[in-house]
């Protein structure tokens, strides 16, 4: 017997879970659009060298005056980063060439650029410019629903004044702050879901709940190509989650967390709670004090102790966990921001773009859902990896010029990218302990924070080669494939608890020297 036996007689999957999960999803909208609002507030839009008194008033119907004062590079098209340093009137008669040109004297844009609008009104690029590991600790000591509420506010609060930065450096810091609530908000919400679940139950909210980041990039398209400035787009995108910051009072705190933290009290009458809101009042009468804490002797016991991020490490299956879930995640994030963040590079309508990047993770998150459900967890996150790295090598062989290939072959890619990130936040929830499931799920989630950071930095290397790009992203996607058979499986196993159910469900008969030295150690933290 444990919480999830109470939790069926509470009502199950019941009213209160449909609403909770819900009103936890529904932030997911615009969760994309903090993950990939790069790709427009930060869109490198067409640009030549500013002409004093000049550039100012061309339009379009003149723009064939630039050939005075901009040469071609050598796709014929004005050079980005150079300017005549008289003018070439001649030229605007000539058939566009390089060699009527080539012994003509340039200089750098010593006035500063002037940016083309059709595709973007205003972007950082054209104006400025002239987490989660710690958010993690926080919930496990001040608990899921009270980190969850302030991430709401900090996102609401600081993306909200971004869109007010004079500089680039203040925008950085402002995006950095962001974005350690964006981790608080998706490790909290993952957390309160699962907890709050029956283990049959979790792996369709799972997918189901990620259909709602999928919408999301669909949605920022929209937003995007209706605004096109990138301030204007920071505000509506960021202003919403006032309104998640006010509903979230409704939440209820975990009641597994409650009482490993020493307040069974308080998780009772959250649990009374549900049981009412579910239609099951009788339930109240039954479950008191005395049930609740004799289904979860163990997790009270263990809440005695004191764990830290060091626990993940110290004992062999908690070890292995998290190691194997480290290479896991950065890979995922890696190999999807890799191809989810350069969408100018596809040589198609960048809004159109975002849509199609968008629609491709509804197929791909039902095929996970199927697998998730019939296969299990470590063969779902296996193979999506693994298909994603084979899509993203294949693509080194298409030849430039067959542009709808290599597109195609890149939204595949990124659907399975995206069917793998559906898996991980599911399995890692799974396989964590409830004692250290916030500090664990923060820990290895930290990898993808870097992945998502390493991930642009590798385009660097197309100068050098341009297959390098593809081969790194690939490369790390087949091992992370391999290493994630090595993950054991929690395909309808209810949640472990404590480190110990994790160790037992391993090694059951014959625990490791090393777990009976870590038990006398938090033997010795609850004598204290």
């Amino acid at each position: 017997m444990g919480f999830a036996d109470l939790l069926d007689e509470v009502g199950g999957f019941g009213r209160f879970q449909m609403i909770h999960v819900t009103l936890l999803s529904i932030p997911g909208l615009l969760m994309a659009s903090q993950n990939l609002l790069n790709n427009f507030t930060a869109g490198v839009p067409e640009h030549h060298c500013r002409i004093p008194n000049i550039t100012a008033a061309l339009n379009e119907s003149a723009a064939a005056l630039l050939r005075a004062f901009i040469p071609l590079d050598s796709s014929l098209t004005p050079s980005r980063c150079s300017r005549y340093t008289d003018a070439q009137w001649h030229l605007i008669t000539d058939k566009p060439s390089h060699t009527n040109a080539s012994d003509l004297q340039t200089e750098a844009c010593a006035e500063g650029w002037t940016y083309d609008k059709t595709e973007f009104i205003s972007s950082i690029v054209s104006e400025v410019i002239s987490e989660s590991g710690l958010y993690s600790l926080f919930s496990c000591r001040f608990g899921r629903k009270g980190m969850l509420i302030w991430s709401y506010f900090q996102l609401a609060v600081l993306g909200t004044f971004t869109a007010l930065s004079p500089s680039y450096v203040v925008y950085c810091i402002f995006r950095f702050l962001t974005g350690m609530s964006v981790s608080g908000v998706i490790l909290n919400a993952v957390s309160l879901k699962v907890e709050w679940i029956p283990t049959k139950a979790r792996t369709l909210v799972g997918t189901i709940s990620s259909f709602f980041f999928t919408f999301g990039q669909m949605i920022l398209a929209g937003v995007a190509y209706s605004l096109k400035d990138w301030r204007k787009i920071h505000v509506a995108v960021c202003l919403p989650f006032f309104a998640f910051f006010f509903y979230s009072w409704w939440y209820s705190e975990s009641a597994r967390w409650l009482v490993l933290n020493g307040r069974s009290e308080e998780a009772l009458k959250h649990l009374h709670r549900v049981a009412k809101i579910n239609g099951k009042p009788e339930m109240t009468e039954k479950i008191t004090l005395e049930v609740l804490e004799s289904h979860m002797q163990k997790e009270v016991q263990s809440s005695k102790s004191i764990y830290t991020v060091f626990d993940l490490l110290k004992t062999p299956t908690m070890r292995k966990i998290s190691m194997c879930l480290m290479v896991v995640w950065f890979s995922t994030s890696f190999a999807y921001y890799g191809l989810a963040m350069d969408l100018q590079k596809f040589g198609v309508n960048i809004y159109l773009m975002q849509i199609i990047f968008g629609a491709v993770d509804f197929p791909a998150k039902l095929v996970a859902l199927l697998m998730l459900s019939f296969l299990g967890r470590r063969i779902t996150q296996g193979t999506c990896l693994l298909v994603s790295a084979s899509v993203i090598f294949a693509n080194i062989f298409v030849p430039k010029d067959m542009q709808i290939t290599r597109t195609a072959l890149a939204v595949l890619g990124k659907g399975f990218t995206s069917a793998s990130f559906t898996c991980i936040y599911l399995f890692t929830g799974e396989l964590y302990p409830t004692v250290i499931r916030q500090t664990g799920m923060g820990f290895v989630s930290t990898m993808a924070r870097i992945g998502s950071m390493a991930a642009p930095a590798v385009l660097i290397l197309d100068e050098i080669l341009p297959a390098l790009p593809s081969i790194v992203y690939g490369g790390s996607a087949v091992l992370a494939g391999f290493i994630a058979f090595l993950l054991p499986e929690t395909l309808d196993i209810p949640l472990p608890d404590t480190i110990e159910d994790v160790e037992e469900k391993s090694n059951p008969h014959h625990p490791s020297p090393s777990v009976n030295i870590w038990r006398r150690q938090k033997l010795k933290q609850i004598q204290h």
